[in-house]
């Protein structure tokens, strides 16, 4: 019989026994620590996957600080999956620590490649390792955190959610609850499952450029496997004890909301930036229209407010003019107009209309009961701007301080609304707005590579180390 070739990352387990009976209902509550780190962890490994990716498609080497962050995670992950229910393997609470703990029952190691294909890493994780996606996705079901999250989609974390890990591992679970024992049938299968996991999360992780082998090597230790001897092609990697201190982690994980946080305001600062120089009509507004219907005598927004807070942006500035144009669908003659919001009110009561929902529509739009309005709303006198007539009405309006309401009616005060309604405003500061957003975006993505890179190099540097070598004197 042959023995099956050792796979670059090597997954070993040892089942502690005798395990309490009852501990493993509580594990979950035990783990909440683990799961809180983890969490800002799996956050910043995305943003690290990506800075390798772009390290081997130029260099073809994965950058080591970034190679002992990624196997960090992952070994520290496996520690906790093991203690919680990808095993349940032991009671020895998991330390916390990226580093390679020798006498705690579950273990990772991931060979450090010295050379990696610079074509490969671009078919990796979206093309190649799809059947193993499958695979996996029987294993554990929906909860395949480890590959998923290495591949860019799901954000959830929790791996034997489901699928046939979960179960057996339920399995497991209610006969050590009865008989104190595990069984080792299924602890083997279990394994054979975690390492066929943990194989693809770190082939996804561009962590190696040999394929998972299609096979369930099962059982606590690699089948086959010898103390790890070094290798032309590949070399265990050992990760120094400190090399990724707290503070460093912290640094990366900051670095990366930074850069997320940059890659919104570069998206907001752009799409502003293409909406001022490219979405204007020919007389400098901005606008948004829709198709308003009511059963009612009249259709009103919120009342917006102009008037802002001490020390805020002039609202007035921002926005500039504004105009409102209102186009009848049915042919009858339309009334629209913008009135202090109190005014409006006060003409409004008791008279049945709708209040259009909010701009993200989320609130919904609400009807007030009544009958018809004291008066037509050209006969109000409530107005500070208002047009009525056939075809289309179109109000302009320079933005004032204080509360304000538009309206829209029927010209005759009849009942039944129904209209194009289309607003729209000059926002002169959008420009610097977006150059704002621009700005903020590239000083805060410059900050976060920073904050990485610094980290990924600090780590990279051996405790005891030199940092450089002394000049030497020579006497003459």
């Amino acid at each position: 019989m042959t023995t099956p070739r050792t796979y670059p990352v090597r997954v070993e387990a040892t089942l502690d026994e005798p395990l309490s009976r009852w501990l493993w209902l509580v594990k979950w509550i035990l783990a909440v620590p683990h799961y809180l780190v983890l969490a800002f962890l799996w956050f910043a490994y995305p943003f690290v996957t990506i800075a390798a990716f772009f390290a081997i498609l130029v260099t073809g080497r994965y950058p080591r600080p970034l190679f002992e962050f990624t196997s960090g995670v992952l070994r520290w992950s496996w520690r906790v999956q093991y203690y919680s229910y990808a095993a349940l393997g032991t009671d020895r609470y998991p330390p916390f620590t990226f580093a390679d703990v020798p006498d705690y029952p579950a273990r990772l190691e991931i060979a450090y490649p010295e050379k990696l294909s610079r074509g490969l890493v671009l078919v990796k994780w979206w093309l190649l390792a799809i059947p193993h996606f499958i695979v996996v996705g029987l294993f554990v079901g929906g909860g395949s955190w480890l590959v998923l999250r290495a591949g860019g989609g799901d954000d959830t974390f929790n791996w034997a959610a489901g699928g046939l890990v979960g179960v057996l591992v339920l399995v497991a679970g209610v006969v050590l609850l009865v008989t104190g024992r595990y069984p080792r049938p299924i602890f083997d299968f279990v394994l054979g499952m975690d390492r066929w996991v943990l194989r693809v999360a770190a082939y996804v992780s561009l962590m190696t450029d040999e394929y998972p082998p299609f096979r369930l090597d099962m059982g606590g230790a690699e089948a086959g496997h010898e103390p790890p001897h070094p290798q032309p092609h590949a070399q265990p990697h050992p990760v120094p004890t400190g090399s990724w201190t707290a503070g460093r982690i912290v640094a990366v994980v900051s670095g990366a909301v930074l850069v997320l946080g940059a890659m919104g305001l570069l998206t907001g600062g752009g799409a502003l930036l293409w909406a001022d120089r490219t979405q204007r009509d020919a007389d400098g507004y901005l606008s948004a229209s829709t198709t308003v219907v009511a059963s009612g005598y009249a259709v009103a927004t919120d009342p917006v407010q102009v008037q802002g807070l001490a020390g805020a942006p002039n609202f007035t500035a921002v926005v500039g003019d504004v105009r409102v144009r209102a186009t009848s669908v049915d042919g009858r003659p339309v009334f629209v107009g913008i009135g202090r919001s109190d005014a409006v009110a006060q003409y409004l009561a008791g008279t049945e209309y709708t209040t259009l929902g909010g701009a993200d529509r989320r609130t919904g739009d609400r009807i007030h009961p009544g009958g018809a309005p004291a008066v037509p709303p050209g006969d109000a006198g409530i107005w500070v701007a208002n047009a009525s007539g056939a075809g289309t009405q179109s109000i302009g309006w320079p933005v004032l301080d204080g509360q304000w309401t538009a309206v829209v009616m029927n010209a005759d005060g009849s009942r039944g609304v129904s209209v194009r309604a289309e607003a729209g405003a000059t926002a002169p500061a959008l420009g610097w707005i977006a150059f704002g957003l621009l700005v903020a975006g590239v000083v805060a993505l410059a900050a976060g590579a920073l904050l990485i890179g610094v980290a990924a190099n600090r780590a990279s540097r051996r405790p005891g180390a030199p940092s450089a070598p002394e000049p030497s004197t020579v006497d003459t």
